[in-house]
């Protein structure tokens, strides 16, 4: 009961943080909104009018998911430099509702953007069953908080922007690129599929345009489920360690 009152106290206070400044809710969406408008129609003429856009925009959704919340950890520094850990140090406040308070409001950020995205492509002729869309949105909510727990431990190991930005960014570029959000990686030779079935993103895109087929049987969604959920519980045990020591 009281993980649970501290989760939602700090929860509510991530919240007004990021409602006091909403534009960042549009920026994150921005991107995908970007390839969606711009590059998702130079697929219809490869994969098809019917199925370009069931391919390209569960793609687009791990894509957001991924940026969205890899990078989270630079408002952590910024508020171990305003000593606002610090003066957590007196509080009884539970060291995981640190961690869980803060990975609940990506979650829902993230979902919030990944909702307005799908809306978007549906005039471009994009269809999926509503029950499909939400296990797709689970995915990605488990994407969400194995990401942001892993940028907030990274964050509080490394304490500096100019230390986590590279460290960051050199990791997240090829795991982009062995995901196949752009396109499937069916289409890449064989080495390069054998090296992604290593990219457990790889199998969220994959799971995800099952889904977005309809096809919720398909193997690649539970594995996907399990390996992402495991991941995530590992990230968050690791993170909700690293606010403890912080803030003991």
């Amino acid at each position: 009961m009281k993980l649970a009152r501290d989760t939602w106290l700090v929860f509510g206070r991530q919240m007004a943080l990021m409602l006091r400044n909403p534009v960042w809710l549009i920026v994150g969406v921005m991107q995908p909104l970007y390839f969606l408008l711009l590059f998702g129609p130079l697929l219809k003429p490869v994969l098809g009018p019917g199925n370009a856009y069931k391919i390209f925009v569960p793609g687009l959704l791990v894509q957001l998911a991924m940026l969205g919340t890899l990078f989270v950890g630079f408002a952590l520094i910024a508020e171990l430099r305003a000593g606002v850990l610090e003066r957590m140090r007196v509080t009884p406040v539970s060291r995981l509702a640190l961690l869980l308070g803060r990975s609940g409001r990506d979650v829902v950020v993230l979902l919030t953007q990944a909702a307005l995205l799908t809306v978007v492509a549906l005039p471009f002729g994009l269809t999926v069953k509503p029950t499909d869309l939400m296990l797709t949105f689970a995915l990605l909510a488990l994407i969400a908080l194995l990401l942001s727990a892993m940028s907030y431990a990274t964050a509080l190991k490394v304490r500096s922007e100019d230390a986590l930005a590279p460290l960051l960014q050199s990791v997240s570029m090829p795991v982009l690129l062995l995901s196949g959000i752009f396109l499937p990686l069916t289409f890449a030779p064989g080495w390069l599929r054998a090296l992604a079935k290593w990219n457990p993103f790889s199998w969220a895109v994959d799971a995800s345009r099952a889904l977005f087929a309809g096809n919720p049987g398909d193997p690649h969604v539970w594995k996907a489920l399990l390996i992402l959920s495991c991941l995530a519980v590992a990230a968050s045990t690791w993170a909700a360690r690293s606010f403890a020591r912080s803030v003991r």
